[in-house]
């Protein structure tokens, strides 16, 4: 039963979710009526912060959805009734990161020659489908969960959900594996290693939204729920950081890439700084002794763990798509090149506040629909306590 408080929390909460949108389309539109020269970015580093929130939410959008792929595809009645928020969230971080994806790229209008002309040899032209697909088999995914007469075809549309998420995952990694002029790149690692990190940051969001939604409406996580949860997100992530200590030791085997790994693990500043302590810190090693020591792993110690997984993150992608662009390009390996252009350069690169405010108006826009969308349908979990316990 809603009250009045209840009502006007919710328009609280629209209210703080579109006004942050709002700031993140002023942006854009200043930026489109300025040029990019309002912004910290330049010839060189093309792709800046507010690609840093959108390959987050992307990313976080498929790996969201590994809880209700467990619930519904692998059986597990613990995430079973968690399955809707998780579709949930998962269209919404797409919705945010697309929003922000489109409208970094300066001209937004004409998404309409992307939707109506394919270069399949464009990695761009395959996300294309793979976005709007994914929207498309959540969404049946949903109604099937929702309506009682297709219940019976919630695991087959779970199952679609699942190997489309690893199809668009292989596809956002592929886009950076693709790119042979950039040593911080070209790599078939990157599609295997953005799926697996994907798992970390997607349950860290979920975690975060699920115990926001417990403590608004007072109730309480259950604790053997809550350790399974922790311990997935433990593994989850260990296995991204063992990948991420894979791909740059598969980088220093080859010599062409000693220089660039040199730059991003000793003498890079603040990337370097980013790296070992926003990244392997911050948000793997701090986080795994949290969830893991003997005398934490409290509910607020996995939501600390959970938010510093989630900065971590953005510290790992700042590092790997900005730092990966300011290093210069080798293009006539073995020489050395220098011009007035600032051929064998580090590339500088200040984010901008407009910057800042499209990436987090993305957020802004995430936040809205899960806000309105858990208003509308019942998206808060409801746990089947005693049916959980006999499976334990």
């Amino acid at each position: 039963m809603r009250t009045p408080q209840d009502t006007r929390n919710f328009w609280t909460l629209v209210a703080i979710g579109g006004l942050v949108t709002a700031l993140g389309l002023g942006a854009a539109h200043y930026m489109e009526l300025h040029g990019h020269i309002v912004t910290g970015m330049n010839n060189q580093v093309v792709w800046g912060l507010p690609h840093v929130f959108a390959i987050f939410m992307i990313v976080a959008a498929s790996g969201v959805l590994n809880v209700a792929s467990i619930g519904s595809v692998f059986g597990q009645p613990a995430y079973k009734p968690r399955a809707p928020l998780s579709g949930l969230l998962c269209i919404a971080l797409l919705a945010g990161g697309l929003m922000v994806l489109m409208l970094d790229l300066g001209r937004p209008d004409r998404v309409i020659v992307a939707a109506t002309h394919y270069n399949f040899k464009s990695v761009f032209a395959w996300n294309v489908f793979l976005y709007s697909g994914m929207v498309g088999i959540v969404a049946v995914y949903l109604w099937t969960m929702f309506e009682r007469r297709f219940n019976a075809w919630s695991k087959p549309a779970g199952l679609a959900a699942l190997v489309w998420r690893f199809v668009l995952t292989t596809g956002t990694g592929s886009i950076f594996g693709f790119l042979v002029a950039r040593q911080a790149y070209q790599s078939a690692l990157l599609a295997p290693l953005f799926i697996v990190l994907s798992f970390g940051w997607g349950l860290a969001v979920f975690l975060i939204v699920q115990s926001t939604m417990y403590a608004w409406n007072g109730q309480h996580l259950d604790e053997a729920v809550r350790r399974r949860m922790a311990r997935l997100l433990g593994i989850f992530i260990a296995a991204s950081l063992y990948l991420v200590a894979v791909q740059h030791l598969t980088h220093l085997y080859f010599a062409r890439q000693g220089a660039f790994e040199a730059f991003i693990l000793r003498d890079g500043g603040l990337y370097t700084l980013l790296f070992w302590l926003g990244y392997v810190l911050v948000g793997t090693l701090l986080p795994l002794l949290l969830l893991f020591h003997p005398k934490l792993g409290s509910e607020r110690d996995m939501l600390t763990a959970a938010a510093m997984v989630v900065a971590g993150a953005f510290a790992w992608l700042f590092v790997f798509i900005v730092g990966g662009q300011a290093f210069p390009l080798d293009i006539f390996p073995g020489h050395e090149v220098s011009s007035s252009f600032g051929d064998g350069v580090l590339a500088g690169y200040v984010p901008s506040w407009p910057e800042f405010l499209l990436g987090v108006g993305g957020l802004g826009a995430a936040f809205l629909l899960t806000t309105i969308g858990v208003r509308m349908l019942d998206f808060m979990p409801q746990d089947d306590f005693a049916a959980t316990a006999g499976k334990h």
